[in-house]
């Protein structure tokens, strides 16, 4: 193919900019740009009260609110800059054309498309949690240790994918499965919109590959589940749990875990009798820590399962539990006879599997938010 000359290149250009200022002056609208300037100007005001912090509860949310405003209000006015920026380089490059300045104005042109992606995305998040923290629940299902190895393989995808984001990973528990892998984990992803983005991700995994568990190295199918939690610090205002109701085991841990795991029976497992919820947790550094974290999880868990019961009431409820097993997966990753991740529910696919197992999701992510939002509440 001939290269494009410098007036084609210029053009080229020149689209970009003027697709990506008016998709950014469209993003002003449907983020609520300068609603948002007004919100941000109250929170300063109520930031700076000399007697803000007598009332801790109250000040952390204004100053995580105005924290949260500021980066979206820097994010958009950084990238409205950079594309007035680009266009007066465009002018100068229409003047005297100049082969570097043009490769260095279609890297910019790249770096903000990528930048914009990003903002339009926060638009794709509409749930009262989606900013929230994230339970993230792993657990193996058929296929033996092919199983259990394959949900060790999505803790580490999913702790990459965070790592990527900037999120940071708490390992609450981990169970070992028997010959290898894990039976279950839990852990906490911290960062702003995982809730919404981890939600896209809930349902049954299924790997196919060439097992190294089997002796004749046959193609093994096996499958692993997520389920998704929001993380909230208190939802005494939403739930209330009577001890009379808790089971309350204690165990030496043995799965992955810090300088404490295998040393006492520090390890807390409580089952909420009524609803047959269990959690556990063995990575803090006594028993007290553990059962204080568990106790968290649990609330946060029978809260969401009290929301769930009322939009079900409401005939509103959307993606009932599924078996962890065959015809429920929400997602395929083929290694063997061929390389292929595909999504059942977008159709988002990828041929690079080593790519997505260290934690290269967005794609995924993004593509169902966006199925969701197009269909709507009932998606």
């Amino acid at each position: 193919m001939a290269q494009l000359d410098d007036a084609e290149a210029s053009r080229e250009i020149a689209s970009t900019l003027e697709d990506l200022s008016q998709r950014l002056e469209e993003a002003r609208g449907y983020l609520g740009i300068e609603p948002l300037r007004a919100r941000h100007a109250e929170l300063e005001l109520q930031a700076g009260e000399p007697d803000l912090w007598n009332d801790a509860d109250n000040a952390r949310l204004v100053t995580t609110e105005l924290g949260r405003a500021a980066d979206d209000l820097s994010a958009f006015d950084e990238l409205a800059a950079g594309i007035g920026d680009g266009m007066a380089m465009l002018e100068l490059l229409a003047e005297d054309p100049d082969e570097a300045l043009a490769g260095e104005l279609a890297a910019i042109a790249a770096d903000l498309s990528g930048k914009l992606a990003q903002i339009e995305l926060q638009a794709l998040f509409s749930g009262d949690y989606d900013e929230h923290d994230a339970i993230a629940e792993i657990h193996a299902g058929a296929g033996g240790t092919d199983a259990q190895d394959w949900a060790e393989m999505m803790l580490r995808m999913y702790s990459r994918w965070a790592e990527r984001r900037g999120f940071a990973v708490e390992l609450d528990e981990a169970t070992e499965g028997q010959e290898a892998g894990l039976l279950s984990a839990t852990f906490i992803v911290k960062g702003r919109f995982a809730y919404g983005m981890l939600a896209a991700e809930r349902g049954v995994h299924r790997l196919v590959r060439m097992s190294p568990f089997d002796s004749q190295h046959r193609r093994q199918t096996s499958f692993a589940s997520l389920e998704v939690t929001p993380f909230l610090e208190d939802v005494s205002g939403e739930i209330e749990i009577d001890e009379k109701d808790l089971r309350i085991d204690t165990y030496r841990a043995s799965g992955a875990g810090g300088q404490h795991i295998n040393k006492t029976d520090s390890a807390v497992r409580i089952t909420h009798e009524p609803t047959g919820t269990v959690v556990s947790c063995q990575n803090e550094r006594s028993q007290h820590q553990n059962k204080a974290r568990a106790m968290q999880i649990l609330s946060a868990k029978l809260a969401e399962r009290a929301r769930a019961e009322r939009l079900a009431e409401m005939g509103a409820l959307q993606g009932e539990r599924a078996d962890n097993a065959w015809g429920n997966q929400i997602r395929s990753y083929v290694m063997a006879p061929y390389q292929l991740v595909k999504d059942l529910r977008s159709n988002e696919e990828t041929g690079n599997v080593d790519a997505v197992l260290d934690g290269d999701l967005d794609p995924f992510i993004e593509a169902e938010l966006r199925r969701q939002r197009a269909q709507g509440p009932q998606a």
